[in-house]
């Protein structure tokens, strides 16, 4: 029997076999400076450096230091300028003082170490034969606990000091690192940077980034901002990190805390394996980020990218976590800095739209990942702990504070937080009790909800009307226990709002803290809607169980945004010809976008085909997001008419990257639909290839979606060939990664001779030594049905020490034990089951038609 590891309410357990408590480890003393003199060999991929960490005991008596250094040459040590024995075993480097330490009185140690071709910690980009055009780089990425990858450290971010950098490299490259640059020096054929930082942080917040960089500045009230880019990228970085100097203005007021640095710079990098890195005073991204003109049509990613990097330099460098079980406090806000960012420039509609959007990421994670508290110290890596919860469910629980206290309380708690914190070490309790020091209140109720422990509540709501006593009954029923069952529930008072058209609301309060409760409530007349979680700003999912006309009216006329979403995907659920009429409107006179993109999807629950004719006015929809979403939900539909509508747009084009891409895409949808009106697979397949070759835009978009077009043609040998082609190494490594990832989607339905073509393919891949290429190789293996991927997956595991890699594979072998657990005859239960779904759709559409044209006249009209 498969052992998934299941928690008592059915979700994956977080720890993984060999997860063990976690703690800071004992002090032997403070760090107050560490000096690193580093000459690196980029052609060579090498570095020589000189460490020197002053320490000053915490007792006397100490006779040994432990320093954390992974895969390095340490070549000697020196404590004062004394030699000193020391025993090295590839993780740790144990110093023997031949002198025992006296109490606060300082030492400084000295070791002289070596790094050749480090894996992690210290990364070196150079051309190569597939990739001729790269630019020559070196760069860091320190967290979590990377640092000790490229130079000896007390690696844990308990410890706090001051940083100093001293880099020689060939000309013509320049290094930017944490502070001020103090002094450069020009050699025959080097130049010395050396940078100082003089405010204390943690050794994974130090850094350097060396490249051929073009300089771009600007300033903020006289300090330096400036954007490092390869040269040719200037325009890209004005459009990317133009706003920085505002978004510092904003972060600054709305913290209650002025820019705490002298400089603030932000580099972009070639193979960056994350999307960026908050080093004090210096971020790191992904040159992944850098837009052009039609990239800024809808694109959030990169300006929330830079308010969410910018963001921690309050956050996790100023106010620095103790351990990293903590790193919601400052992931969260990070996050929730995107939220208030967006609200600032775009308007509250937006920053409500996507903080619901992080809230269903991490629900998604949540139910198909795993469940766990914020807080949490057992685990195998920290590395691990950085997921939808700290991030995502962080930022939800950041905006409950805020909703719970009202704005004032909320911003005057987060400066009594980053003034009582400033360069110190933070842990969970410290935000309570900033909290209660500020606004006098005791959140710990939530925290213990949302923070200390996994999940969230689960409700399903009813309502009804008693017009004989004026009595609204709202009945709430949390859904995630069982009946009986008290453990998991949550106890929260939540306001409900009774709303009528002309604009009045009446607000109730209630505590909803049992399985199933009843309320209700006195009204002079019947609400024309009710709204569950008024303002909506608690972390939940909820079912609305409600009549017809009132979600119609909740869709028109609630002034939140979020609560005619609700309504909209309520009434996708309920479906009929009322529904996609409500919603047709919706989708054309609805004032925000994201209402609109959300109307879309919903019309897309709906089984009639009167839901074409509903969807296609918002092809033209002003918005790129209303249009992608249309397209993507006409795809779904599965419906032959609905092919000539897509082609049109695919040859037409979109002023939106991501848009072009959505119709693109939508072609295999439709080409593997099974329908007897399908297009043929060979004319798909021209059009596919031609977009391959001819194409090309920022980050390879549009080209992705050919990619996901061919990876949903599961039972085509010719698609199969033609993905193959681009997992080739040249390919641009945007869609080299997209092909990649998608060879597990389209080996479902291959033969058994190409299910083994692809896992040769993806053996190979898995070969080679660039982090991200074997992410994707992961992710592809993690989809398949076969049992010879777990092989693979387990052969991973046995080489790789990697631990972030490690809990991949582990995880995708959890994933593909479940698939093949399938039996095929239930895989051909679905298919007949969606055949007699598309004839039951046109039965089902010529009654709601017939019945529109003998609808009785509504005399209440």
């Amino acid at each position: 029997m498969i052992n998934l590891g299941l928690d008592t309410q059915n979700h994956r357990r977080f720890e993984l076999p060999g997860a063990r408590p976690q703690y800071t480890p004992d002090r032997p003393g403070q760090v107050h400076h560490i000096f690193l003199d580093l000459v690196l060999d980029l052609a060579k991929r090498s570095c020589r450096g000189l460490c020197k960490i002053k320490l000053v005991p915490i007792r006397s008596g100490i006779t040994g230091l432990t320093l954390d250094a992974v895969d390095l040459q340490i070549q000697a040590v020196q404590v004062d300028g004394n030699p000193q024995p020391f025993e090295y075993d590839g993780k740790q480097v144990q110093i023997q003082l031949k002198a025992g330490t006296q109490a606060e009185t300082p030492i400084e140690l000295e070791i002289h170490y070596a790094l050749h071709n480090p894996q992690r910690g210290l990364y070196f980009v150079a051309p190569n034969d597939s990739y001729p055009d790269k630019p020559v780089q070196a760069w860091t990425q320190g967290e979590d606990e990377d640092s000790r990858y490229w130079f000896p450290c007390f690696d844990y971010p308990g410890q706090l000091a001051s940083s100093e950098i001293r880099v020689e490299v060939p000309k013509p490259y320049r290094v930017i690192s944490n502070g001020e640059l103090i002094s450069t020096e020009e050699k025959e054929a080097t130049t010395v940077y050396h940078w100082l930082q003089q405010e204390i942080h943690p050794t994974y917040l130090m850094t350097i980034a060396v490249g051929d960089f073009a300089e771009l500045r600007d300033e903020w009230q006289g300090r330096p901002v400036t954007y490092y880019v390869e040269k040719g990228q200037e325009a890209a970085a004005r459009l990317t990190m133009g706003k920085t100097p505002e978004m510092l203005g904003f972060f600054s007021q709305t913290y209650g805390y002025p820019y705490p640095y002298s400089k603030y710079a932000q580099v972009c990098v070639d193979d960056y394996i994350f999307g960026g890195m908050e080093n004090t005073s210096m971020t790191l991204l992904t040159d992944r980020c850098l837009l052009d003109e039609r990239a800024t049509i809808d694109n959030f990613y990169s300006e929330t990218l830079v308010a969410h990097e910018l963001a921690h330099q309050w956050f996790g460098d100023l106010a620095v976590i103790k351990h990293w079980s903590h790193a919601w406090i400052k992931e969260g806000m990070a996050s929730y800095a995107e939220v208030l960012w967006l609200s600032h420039a775009y308007g509250d509609d937006v920053g409500r739209y996507y903080l619901l959007g992080q809230a269903e990421e991490y629900l998604d994670e949540d139910a198909s990942r795993y469940r766990r508290p914020l807080v949490t110290h057992v685990y195998r890596e920290a590395i691990e702990l950085y997921d939808r919860h700290i991030y995502e469910k962080g930022s939800c629980v950041y905006h409950m504070i805020r909703a719970e206290l009202g704005d004032a309380l909320f911003f005057k708690t987060i400066a009594t937080f980053l003034q009582d914190h400033a360069h110190r070490t933070v842990e969970t309790v410290d935000l309570l009790r900033a909290i209660e020091k500020a606004t006098g209140r005791n959140l710990l109720f939530l925290f213990d909800q949302y923070v200390y422990r996994g999940g969230h509540p689960d409700y399903k709501v009813t309502y009804s009307w008693d017009s004989d006593s004026n009595l609204a009954k709202v009945t709430v029923l949390q859904t995630q226990v069982s009946d009986g069952e008290t453990d998991g529930l949550f106890d929260l008072k939540i306001p409900i709002g009774f709303a009528w058209q002309e604009g009045t609301l009446q607000k109730f309060t209630v505590r909803i803290r049992e399985r199933e409760q009843s309320f209700y409530f006195p009204l002079a007349k019947k609400p024309d809607f009710v709204q569950f979680d008024l303002g909506n700003h608690f972390l939940k999912t909820v079912q609305l169980d409600y009549p017809l006309p009132e979600l119609k009216a909740q869709l028109q006329h609630a002034l939140d945004p979020i609560a005619r979403i609700y309504a909209a995907r309520s009434l996708g659920k309920k479906g009929g010809l009322e529904a996609v009429n409500a919603l047709a409107t919706a989708l054309t006179e609805d004032s925000f976008w994201g209402v609109r993109v959300e109307v879309a999807r919903s019309l897309g629950k709906i089984t009639l085909d009167q839901v074409i004719d509903a969807l296609v006015p918002g092809l033209k929809d002003p918005q790129a997001q209303v249009r992608k979403a249309v397209i993507e939900t006409l795809a779904q539909l599965k419906i032959p008419t609905i092919y000539p509508i897509l082609q049109s747009c695919v040859v037409a084009g979109d002023a939106s990257y991501s848009t072009e891409a959505a119709a693109i895409a939508s072609l295999g949808t439709i080409a593997a639909s099974g329908l007897v009106d399908a297009p043929p697979e060979a004319e798909v397949l021209e059009i596919l290839r031609s977009i391959l070759t001819t194409r090309q835009g920022w980050n390879d978009v549009v080209r992705i979606g050919a990619v996901q077009a061919l990876s949903r043609m599961k039972q085509s040998a010719a698609a199969l060939d033609l993905l193959l082609e681009y997992t080739a190494l040249g390919v641009s490594q945007a869609l080299r990664l997209a092909a990649i990832r998608a060879l597990g989607s389209i080996s479902i339905g291959q033969t058994s001779a190409n299910v083994d073509r692809i896992l040769d393919r993806l053996q190979e891949i898995l070969r080679e030594s660039f982090f991200l290429t074997r992410v994707a190789g992961l992710v592809a293996l993690e989809q398949m049905q076969t049992p010879k991927a777990i092989g693979i997956l387990q052969g991973l595991l046995q080489q790789t020490a990697d631990g972030r890699l490690r809990r991949m594979a582990e995880e995708a072998i959890q994933s593909v034990q479940e698939r093949i657990g399938t039996d095929p005859s239930v895989k051909q239960l679905r298919d007949d089951l969606e055949q007699i779904k598309r004839e039951n759709q046109d039965l089902k559409s010529r009654l709601a038609a017939l019945e529109a044209k003998t609808a009785p006249v509504d005399i209440r009209q």
